[in-house]
């Protein structure tokens, strides 16, 4: 009888991607059941924004879930999604058959570290990390629009941000109590990604299409880039921020200090755990609101 088994990338030519239902490019392009799939694992890098944008570059942008299939956000409360380096090492594979503790299936010592030489990092392996308290962070964020050609960055607000990831395979992301519900047809979030060093410069954008459950009622800020703070934690972008656009070809949008990698933690101004700051403020929405009653008020007396 003859047994086929399921074939590996090697652990080399690997990065990673954040798998979960209602992700783009599942189990390869539209059309394919590749459950061996690395297809959305690989960065972004000097790409033009065309090609960056939700992971043009390589058709993932056209293979979306199927109809009806969300990551579900649920308005103050969190969710999980499982970092890999190919689909084979998650539970949407093989019926979770090659899973471990660890993004590439294998088994790791808790003491993981890069090799070094000579001071320097010379392979952080496909996390891009010399340990794990090097792990830069992760993101999600979150436009309320289901078509991906219509959504402007300032319209795409990263809403949850997980310190020192990627690192273990299981990752759970915090989400803001009072987001709105989506428009039909759901709305689209972006897994984010800036490694630090030990490898190529690069970053990660992957898309899906995701439903906030649990809807509150509160408005989201349109997002501004954010800033680089390191050196000045008063210099931080407070509210809404954009994702980080870096080493692109075009596109780029936060100005860093040379040998230094922007990332979704406290050097851009990004906390760990739901971001509340991207909310419009109440009292701007109530002297919005003041006004529009002024304007009908003097075009009552005009009547």
């Amino acid at each position: 009888m003859l047994v086929l088994l399921p074939f590996f990338l090697p652990l080399a030519s690997a990065h990673i991607a954040s798998f979960a239902k209602g992700m783009y490019c599942r189990s390869g392009l539209t059309g394919e059941n590749n459950l061996n799939s690395n297809l959305p694992v690989n960065p972004l890098y000097q790409l033009s924004k065309k090609d960056w944008w939700f992971q043009h570059d390589r058709g993932c942008d056209g293979a979306p879930p199927p109809a009806g299939e969300f990551l579900n956000v649920p308005s103050g409360g969190h969710f999980t999604v499982e970092h890999a380096n190919n689909q084979a090492f998650t539970t949407l594979s093989y019926d979770g058959s090659e899973v471990s503790d660890w993004p590439d299936g294998g088994e790791h010592p808790k003491d993981w570290h890069a090799d070094w030489q000579n001071g320097e990092c010379v392979d952080g392996g496909y996390m891009h990390a010399t340990n794990h308290s090097n792990a830069q962070g992760t993101a999600f964020a979150i436009a309320y629009q289901s078509d991906l050609s219509k959504i402007k960055m300032e319209d795409l607000v990263v809403f949850s941000v997980l310190k020192h990831t990627p690192w273990h395979r299981l990752a759970t992301y915090q989400v803001p109590a009072g987001m709105p519900a989506c428009p039909k047809g759901g709305c689209t979030c972006a897994y984010l990604w800036v490694p630090k060093g030990c490898g190529q410069p690069n970053m990660y954008m992957q898309g899906f299409k995701c439903q906030v459950t649990n809807p509150g009622t509160k408005q989201i800020a349109k997002a501004k880039p954010p800033v680089w703070c390191a050196d000045d934690s008063s210099k931080c972008r407070k509210g809404a921020k954009q994702m980080i656009v870096f080493n692109q070809a075009e596109g780029n949008n936060v100005e860093y200090p040379e040998f230094e990698t922007p990332a979704y933690n406290s050097v851009a101004g990004f906390k760990s755990g739901a971001q509340t700051d991207i909310f419009v403020k109440t009292s701007s929405v109530q002297n919005g609101r003041r006004q529009l009653i002024k304007v009908r008020s003097l075009q009552d007396l005009n009547e």
